[in-house]
């Protein structure tokens, strides 16, 4: 029986490698072996990044509500207590974007909010 090398394989393993290093500079990009280290860690980088988008995005979020908050008389931590008291259940991203677009309508929340706490 005929002996086949793995050279095709190698080849393709590599080019795709290659083809993800695309655009970074000097070796990481020519070379395999460092090409193939950029990428590991980018793609880590990458993935923890997604992680990461999340947690910013819900800081960002508490921070407008926050803000909002303070115009109204009340501190995030009481103003997210009296709306757990008053059984409304807006998630945080919904609220920000209240506070920013819909100032009457956080206004309401708000008074609500008060008015279970007192």
């Amino acid at each position: 029986m005929a002996r086949i090398k793995g050279g095709m394989n190698a080849r393709r393993k590599h080019n795709k490698v290659l083809k993800l290093a695309k655009g970074y500079r000097g070796a990481r990009s020519k070379q395999y072996r460092i090409a193939k280290q950029s990428v590991m860690r980018a793609l880590a980088s990458s993935y923890a990044g997604r992680k990461e988008r999340k947690r910013q995005f819900r800081r960002l979020w508490i921070a407008r509500i926050n803000a909002a908050a303070r115009l109204n008389g009340l501190s995030y931590s009481r103003f997210m207590y009296g709306l757990k008291l008053a059984d409304v259940n807006i998630n945080r991203k919904m609220l920000a974007e209240m506070a920013v677009n819909d100032a009457e309508g956080f206004t309401t929340l708000a008074e609500l909010a008060k008015s279970k706490i007192a």
